[in-house]
């Protein structure tokens, strides 16, 4: 059985392959460019990352949603350097939001990690810098639903947490870690706050 391969379909297949891959591997180092929470050497296209979807928590009741948006304005950064958070409820109603970016882009903070209360009450969220000011330091947020409002964590403790991460250890109880004592950033401890007696006992100005 003979077989002939025409040169010129050849070619032409691999350019139409050639093609077709070039836009996947534009496509590719776009979708590297819009997150990661990374700072670029170079900046990024201006018009880049207009489509970078926010990240959604669903309480475990389903009536309220925590929306995580990307911010950051600085093309020498990934979008979501910084970020803004929006609170609704499940039938579209926003309840309140904050906003966690900065002007130029690199003085803001954006979201660690996020966690909802196995009650649904309490939406927790770890930060960091944008501009990596104190690096050991990642400040915690706690939004509470019936409030509405959110507050910070360091003022339940009297004191800054050193981890992003943080759990759960019962249906509004937040266990996170804070240091040891001032200044000691590397000697880690845990901490329990019962969330619901904390915000009973939070002054007006901390709220």
């Amino acid at each position: 059985m003979n077989f002939r391969i025409r040169l010129p379909s050849l070619i032409a297949a691999s350019i139409t392959i050639a093609a077709t891959a070039m836009p996947l591997a534009r496509m590719a180092l776009a979708d590297q460019l819009c997150s990661g929470h990374q700072l670029l050497p170079t900046p990024r296209p201006e018009m880049s990352c207009q489509t970078l979807a926010p990240e959604l928590f669903v309480s475990p009741d389903n009536a309220t949603h925590a929306l995580v948006y990307a911010t950051d304005i600085s093309l020498y950064a990934t979008p979501d350097m910084e970020s803004r958070l929006v609170f609704r409820s499940s039938d579209g109603t926003t309840l309140t939001s904050q906003d966690y970016s900065s002007p130029r882009g690199a003085n803001g903070y954006y979201v660690v990690h996020g966690q909802w209360s196995p009650d649904s009450q309490y939406f927790v969220f770890s930060m960091s810098s944008s501009g990596g000011h104190s690096p050991w330091s990642f400040p915690i947020k706690v939004y509470a639903v019936k409030k509405k409002l959110i507050a910070n964590f360091s003022d339940m403790i009297g004191g800054p947490t050193v981890s992003g991460q943080f759990q759960f250890s019962g249906p509004h109880t937040l266990v996170a870690s804070t240091w040891r004592k001032p200044g000691a950033t590397d000697d880690a401890i845990p901490v329990s706050v019962d969330l619901e007696a904390a915000f009973g006992k939070l002054p007006p100005s901390a709220q």
